[in-house]
Order: structure tokens, then sequence, then C-alpha cells
């Protein structure tokens, strides 16, 4: 079990998918499917659909909150979020989906792509 900082309430179970660059929401990942479409991203032509998405954080516009948003009304967004540092463009997007997210884990050397974990906002807990 890893603990963190609750960011938005919720339970998840998923696999891992991992970035180590920031991702923007807006024009980086189409809403319509689920795939990150930002070609100079290390993702580009994989889907974040149904996954855990573990990234830095997010950059780029506010309007990415809104993007969140119309992912999860489509059912193309993430089961759930983990950021090394949460900022509000990511996190007002999730808390006004109702995807769990989790911030500042005390470790991540173990999160790796395909991992199975379970995110608990509630607790402000990763449990492999």
């Amino acid at each position: 079990m890893i603990k963190c900082r609750s960011i938005s309430k919720g339970i998840a179970k998923g696999k891992l998918i991992v970035s180590n660059e920031p991702i923007s929401f807006l024009g980086g990942v189409d809403p319509e499917t689920g795939v990150v479409i930002d070609k100079n991203h290390e993702l580009n032509g994989q889907s974040i659909k149904d996954k855990i998405l573990f990234i830095p954080g997010g950059k780029g516009s506010t309007v990415g909150s809104y993007v969140i948003f119309q992912m999860k009304k489509n059912n193309t967004a993430p089961k759930a979020i983990i950021c090394l540092k949460a900022e509000p463009i990511i996190a007002t997007g999730v808390i006004m989906s109702n995807i769990p997210m989790v911030d500042s884990p005390t470790s991540s050397d173990t999160l790796l792509t395909d991992l199975e974990v379970e995110v608990d906002g509630d607790k402000g807990e990763i449990i492999l």
C-alpha cells in the first residue's frame, strides 16, 4: 500500500498506464475515444480509457477540466488518476466528473504500466 494525498473521492481498480510527461487534456487527448493524440507525447496513440493514469501532473488550458468532464460523459475517461503533484486543471476536472484522484505518493518506483492497482481517493491510498 502506498499513502497519498486525496484529491477526489472514490475508489477505482484497473491497469496502470504510466507517463513521465505531464499531459494536456485540451488538444492532447481525444475526448471521443480516450486516445492520446499529442504527437509529441510519449503516450501518443495509446488509450487512457478505463485505465488508471499515472502522470507527473497536467499542463495547458483550463478548458482541460471540461475535456475530462466530456470524457466521463463519453465513457472514455480514465478510471482514476494518480499525479506526483496535482494542479487545478486536472483536479477540477476529476472532481466535476467523480473520478478518484490522489497525488504525492510516498513511493512511486513500483508503479509500472500494466500493473493492476486500486486507487482509494477516500483514504488517500494506492493498493498494489
